[in-house]
Order: C-alpha cells, then structure tokens, then sequence
C-alpha cells in the first residue's frame, strides 16, 4: 500500500499485519509520523508531536517481533493522547495559558493500559480551554481546523482527536467527554466516537465534575474503537468509580446485529432546535436500523425538555473550580470560559443541593426509558460545522457563553452515564459531515457497539477521507 493508505489503515489491520511480519512497527509510525507532519500547520491538531521518542520506540518493537516475544494487541500502533490527560515527561497544559509548561510525572492509567498493549505515543492532541466549550480553539493552541473545511469546527473538546482521526494521524485517538466531548467532534469530523458507560474506563485523578467524564476511543471504524476500548477498560483502585465488572469481548459482539431490537429514535427529544438538513440525513440513518430488522419507533420524551435549565446550571457551576485563576489570568483565558464562570458566582450550597435533586429524578426518567427500548437514536449534533472562531452559527441565537444550544442531545447520557456513540451519517449539500448518535442502557457498551458495526456495514464511510 502506499503512504497515504497505511495513514489510514485501521488498526485492526495494522496490528495484524505487524504481528504476521508483513509491516514493521517503524515503517508504521515513520509514515504517519511523516503526514503529521506535511498536515499540522494547516490542521493544528497537536500540541506536542514526540517523533524522537515515537521512532525509538517503534525500533524496539521492530525488535521484539523479531525475537518471536509476545506481542500485545495493539504491538506497534500509533495512537495519539488528549491534552487534558497525563503522559509521563509530556507536556499537560488543557489549553491553557495557566498551565502552560506543566510536565507531567505520571501517565493516566488508560495510557499505562494502551503503552502495555504495544501503542506507540505519537503526540498529544488539542482540547478547548480545560475542555469548556465545544468549538475547536483555545487561547494557547489557537484554532484546530475541521479537515473538511479549514477554520471550520473541529468539534471539540477533543478538537485535535477528531481531526487527527479524520485527518489519517493514525487510526486510535483518545478523547473524553462530559457533555459531547467525544461525540461532537466525531459528529464534526465524520469519525466514529463512543462515549463508554461512566467508570468503564478509569479517570485518574478523578475530576471534580459530579461524575459526567468519560474517557473513550475516536477512530475511523468501529472495530478500531472496540479494540481501544477492550484495552483501556476494567477497574483501577485509583478511580473508586471504576466498574468492577471486566470489559466485555468488544470485537466478538460486533458480529451481534439489530435484528429484534426495539429502537426509540428520537428527532428533537421533544425539544431541541435541529437544522433542516441534519434532521433528513438522520431521519435516513433511523430507518436505516428498520431495514435491519430492528423495531423503530420515534418518541418525544418527558424528560428531554427539562434538560436545557439543568445543563446550563451544573455547566457553570462546576467552572466555579476556576474562579481563582481569574485574578490572574483572566485577560489570557477564553472570554467565553470567563463568561461562564462569572455567570455562576452566588450560586449557594442549598441552591445546589436541590438542583442536584431535579438532575438525580431527571436520570431516573431516563433510565426507565431504557426500560421500554434496547437503543436510542438520535442526532449527534444540531448543525453541521461553522466557523471556529464563533461559539454559534451565525443562524443561531447567540449568547456570551451558551454553545450548548446546537448540542442538546450529548449531554443528558453524561448525566446518566449511558454509553453513546456518533457514526457519521452523511454529509450535507456544501460537503460538512453529519453524525447520528447511538445510545444504549447503562452497561450496555457491547450493545452499542454492534448497533455501530451494523448501521457501518450498511452505511460505511471509511474510505471517504477529507483533502487536508
């Protein structure tokens, strides 16, 4: 294959072609290495690319196939590292000017996990401002371009995830997400992204943001990401809020199917604003999972109304953990992060407590919805990209801080700690990738997971890759 195609290769592929000794860990990583390189001041997807250690490290494994010693399941591929998240002696700064230079003197446990599988660390990838906002720039990185539409939103706030993944920086990507983070960029970028159940993956240190963080893989096929996530998974007694329970076999359910499944799709959650042509192409999708033997139906659920007023008041509460950087460093951090902090000082602990009673009966509903259905359809994102320096579309209301007005179908699974995923869809007239979100019970990953692999067998997009 030439360059170009072994940039995009899965890693499923990849990794068995390593271990059959048809490619070499280096010839790997030196190619991607090297389209990194030809595509980063374009994209700027990365903070920091480690091609030094990234080309050593690949020697070594070139070494270890040679030798006949047991490789691990992902033995010489590249994966790439969100900079809200430790890499031992690299750079963590969460784009931010107030952690600029910070050197990190432990790895997280999910890239312990991913380095003893056999990953090569190739870079670290953008974030919004300690992974605010779901547009793709910061003040210390600048802008994270969409491949498809330079300048355009990437997604974020694993901006540089998804344009690396879309981009061909290798096939494994990590990101997080605590209100779309994963998902939205996936949805932007035309990649697939799945937001595991809550403790699937362990956090470490655990972050203080009521428990809506998940960690979970960005890649170009669905196999990819349940082979990322069978290794990053199972419990660590540095997250108490790890699942005990071991991860499931990800690739074997992939095989699982829709057929029989009762399926709620949902086109607005009885609430949300939905641009006209993001609406029709996951309209399609939906019926899509009819014609594979599925049972949809579409519903408009009670509780999807009252989910604007409590996002927006936990959002902002929760960026009070910054407010004492603003003495500082306010003229150096994003306005809008600013913004919304200021916008929830007074708030008090009573206020807080009752509003945390209105969110815990709002993912009570939720659940007994889950009750009723297998899977959930809906749309991953409101609008397809816009212009990165802007927190809305220029057709959207617009608000010093609210960019979560085009994502209101993201966030209610960070509450519930549903697993949830964005598989690309289509594309709209002007050639912007559109994402259906695929949300499953609690627990229920491997579920979501095959759905994927189903809709991607009838609908695959892989082979489309944006001119970067």
């Amino acid at each position: 294959m030439d360059a170009l195609d072994l940039c995009f290769t899965p890693a499923t592929e990849l990794a068995s072609l390593i271990r059959s000794k048809q490619l070499a860990p280096s010839e790997v990583v030196d190619t991607v290495l090297k389209h990194v390189e030809e595509c980063e001041p374009q994209l700027n997807a990365c903070t920091v690319v480690v091609a030094d250690a990234a080309r050593e490290q690949a020697q070594a494994a070139d070494a270890a196939v040679a030798a006949g010693a047991q490789l691990g399941p992902l033995h010489g591929v590249p994966v790439t590292i969100k900079d809200l998240f430790n890499v031992k002696g690299l750079p963590t700064e969460s784009g931010s000017f107030t952690r600029a230079g910070q050197i990190a003197d432990a790895s997280a446990v999910f890239v312990e996990r991913l380095v003893s599988a056999g990953a090569i660390i190739i870079a670290k990838t953008t974030t919004s401002e300690f992974g605010w906002k779901g547009v793709s720039q910061s003040p210390l990185s600048g802008i994270t371009s969409n491949p498809w539409r330079h300048d355009w939103n990437a997604g974020a706030s694993s901006a540089g995830a998804g344009a690396g993944a879309a981009a061909g920086y290798g096939p494994l990507h990590q990101g997080s997400d605590g209100a779309g983070s994963i998902r939205m960029p996936a949805h932007f970028c035309g990649v697939y992204g799945l937001k595991p159940s809550f403790g699937r993956i362990p956090n470490s240190p655990v972050r203080n943001n009521d428990q809506s963080s998940h960690s979970g893989p960005m890649t170009r096929t669905v196999a990819d990401a349940a082979l990322m996530l069978q290794v990053m998974s199972g419990p660590h007694a540095r997250d108490h809020y790890s699942l005990e329970s071991p991860p499931a076999d990800y690739l074997r359910h992939l095989r699982d199917g829709v057929a029989g499944l009762k399926i709620a799709f949902s086109p607005d959650l009885g609430h949300a604003r939905v641009d006209p042509e993001v609406a029709t192409l996951v309209a399609q999708a939906a019926n899509t999972f009819a014609d594979l033997g599925a049972t949809v139906e579409e519903i408009s659920p009670a509780w999807g109304p009252l989910g604007p007023d409590l996002i927006r008041y936990f959002w902002a509460a929760h960026e009070l953990e910054l407010e004492p950087l603003l003495d500082q460093w306010e003229a150096k951090m994003d306005p809008g992060l600013v913004a919304c902090i200021r916008s929830a000082e007074g708030t008090s602990a009573q206020q807080y407590i009752r509003r945390r009673g209105d969110k815990l009966a709002y993912i009570d509903a939720i659940h007994q919805t889950f009750e009723s259905y297998d899977l959930m359809l809906t749309p991953a994102v409101s609008v397809a990209a816009f212009p990165a320096h802007q927190l809305q579309p220029d057709h959207w209301p617009q608000h010093p801080w609210d960019w979560l007005s085009w994502a209101e179908f993201s966030y209610p699974f960070n509450f519930s700690h549903n697993p949830a995923a964005s598989i690309p869809c289509g594309f709209t007239a002007a050639g912007l990738p559109v994402g259906l979100q695929i949300v499953g019970p609690r627990m229920h990953d491997a579920q979501v997971l095959s759905a994927s692999a189903a809709f991607e067998q009838a609908q695959p997009w892989a082979h489309k890759r944006p001119q970067v």
